[in-house]
């Protein structure tokens, strides 16, 4: 099992990359700063003398000038610790030379062609170490050709000294390191806080227990659209077990009626012998409740396989007009029973399913009978809309039904009023079914209630 790395760990890791890189380019350059430092002091001191050397032979007019030159040199180095010079002649005699002082080859070949530019050699004898510069002077007339003049300074001492603060700067850096890498674990920790808060109010959640909220002012700026979206989950499983829990309870109840009639009908059948007619009558009340469970469960049937997506109306041309007045028909004898009237504006033909579409409009003339009081009007509308599609609207008087309450309309088995006596009112699945349909066909049903009228509208595209 591969070592999943936390984002605590991935977090600091960078973090003290970052600071290694930077502590180290850091100290890089402040030893490379403090060695310049010293090598331009080294090399001021070596031009100082040099440019003595020059100006006493620039100033050789005779031999006897040329034997002053060895005292003049020794007069300048009184107090000057650690600096060797010597003094060649054009025909390589040594003319002056500090006691002790040993200039390698490598400082006489690197001297300059031109007067004034040698370039700075470091070498090593014994256990010391030297800088030095050599370079060719020309004379004041005395000589033929140019001196040549070499200056060294004994750098013991600073390569002591940067050894020593090398080495103190490099442990402070690796204490930076350390110090950085463990500030970084800390602020990572505390930055994290908001999202082990997730995890601990993810950790609480449970099918009894989904009223946890992440305050949005509690998390910081980047985590807030993910508190949000936490919340707004949360929102929608609360509501979707809130709503299933009503469903489970509500299928409870609408098996339990017919399932509790068949029981008491066969005990009380089954108390005393009957004549054949008797058991007859109560096989054809049986079979009522029979077909009212074999239609529920055709109706869950259906609106499962909605859900999954595997209705697939087919395609043919549908006359909603005539469907329409096919409908307004058969419910024609029921609406006359209740004192209610019914009407059809409008004609339309679209592509669909004829049997689903049937059996949406006819859940929706169902759905305004039985809420329609006596001497009320249902209305059902066929209006083209163009590239919008088709619209079929019934609407009809009744009681208003709050805001809050319409979108719930077609969920299954929900009622307006939970405490209304269900018998002969359906299973409450015909309005969930109707938004099935209507949803597979591509189109789409709304519902509003204003000034006591009731309109359900579903709108399908005309080549749906």
């Amino acid at each position: 099992m591969m070592w999943r790395k936390s984002i605590t760990f991935r977090v600091t890791l960078l973090f003290a990359a970052t600071s290694a890189a930077v502590l180290v380019a850091l100290g890089s350059v402040i030893g490379q700063a403090v060695e310049a430092h010293f090598e331009e002091q080294d090399l001021a001191e070596i031009n100082g003398k040099l440019e003595l050397a020059r100006h006493a032979i620039s100033k050789l007019r005779s031999p006897a000038d040329m034997e002053a030159i060895p005292q003049l040199l020794e007069d300048s180095l009184i107090g000057h610790h650690g600096l060797s010079v010597a003094v060649f002649a054009p025909s390589n005699r040594r003319l002056f030379a500090t006691p002790g002082a040993d200039f390698p080859k490598e400082l006489m070949a690197a001297q300059s062609s031109k007067p004034g530019e040698g370039q700075p050699v470091v070498w090593e004898s014994g256990e010391r170490a030297y800088r030095g510069v050599a370079v060719s002077v020309p004379s004041g007339g005395a000589a033929a050709g140019p001196f040549t003049v070499a200056v060294a300074l004994e750098i013991s001492h600073h390569r002591e000294f940067m050894t020593a603060f090398r080495k103190t700067l490099w442990i402070f850096v690796a204490f930076g390191i350390l110090l950085t890498g463990l500030l970084g674990w800390f602020a990572a920790r505390r930055g994290l806080a908001p999202v082990r808060n997730i995890a601990q109010v993810a950790k609480g959640i449970s099918a009894t227990h989904l009223g946890e909220r992440l305050p949005p002012e509690s998390v910081p700026t980047e985590l807030a659209e993910l508190a949000a979206s936490f919340n707004d989950m949360l929102d929608r499983l609360e509501d979707s077990f809130r709503r299933l829990s009503d469903f489970s309870s509500d299928l409870a109840h609408e098996l339990r009626t017919p399932v509790s009639t068949l029981m008491t009908q066969t005990q009380v059948a089954l108390s005393r012998s009957r004549s054949a007619e008797e058991y007859r009558e109560v096989l054809y009340s049986n079979l009522e409740e029979y077909d009212r469970l074999a239609r529920m469960v055709a109706d869950m049937l259906f609106l499962a396989k909605a859900d999954h997506g595997l209705i697939v109306p087919s395609r043919e041309s549908i006359d909603l007009a005539a469907e329409t007045d096919e409908l307004i028909d058969f419910y024609e004898a029921l609406a006359e029973e209740q004192g209610v009237r019914l009407t059809r504006s409008g004609s339309s033909t679209i592509a669909g399913d004829r049997l689903m579409i049937r059996r949406a409009i006819s859940n929706l003339l169902s759905n305004a009978l039985r809420h329609t009081p006596r001497g009320g009007l249902v209305k059902v509308e066929i209006r083209d809309l163009g590239k919008d599609g088709i619209r079929v609207a019934v609407e009809n008087p009744g009681e208003a039904i709050a805001p809050e309450q319409l979108p719930r309309l077609f969920d299954r088995f929900y009622r307006v009023d939970s405490c209304r006596e269900r018998n002969g009112e359906g299973a409450g699945l015909g309005l969930a079914i109707t938004k099935s349909i209507v949803k597979a066909h591509g189109g789409t049903i709304s519902v509003s209630s204003e000034n006591g009228v009731v309109r359900f509208a579903l709108t399908i595209g005309a080549n749906a």
